[in-house]
């Protein structure tokens, strides 16, 4: 299943950290993965955001108003294995 990240900002330095270091996590952890840049105000705030940059993976805000490092982005990407029985 494809995973949709979508990184919310202006295309500050910040934001574009944000997206180097998710793409690196993602491509690190082998994701199969959609990444959308979001930078229209309006759609920004339509996920009631008020600091960016942020990132939202499959619908849900998962990091904002920082850029956390690659390993820590790594840890919020890492699919989350099925219970054993």
């Amino acid at each position: 299943m494809t995973t949709k990240l979508q990184i919310l900002g202006t295309g500050c330095p910040k934001c574009q950290m944000l997206t180097q270091h998710t793409e690196t996590a993602a491509t690190e952890l082998g994701l199969d993965y959609q990444l959308e840049k979001v930078t229209d105000l309006d759609r920004i705030l339509e996920f009631g955001l008020v600091t960016t940059p942020a990132l939202v993976v499959d619908g849900e805000i998962r990091v904002s108003g920082h850029v956390p490092t690659v390993r820590r982005l790594q840890e919020i990407l890492a699919p989350v294995p099925p219970p054993t029985p």
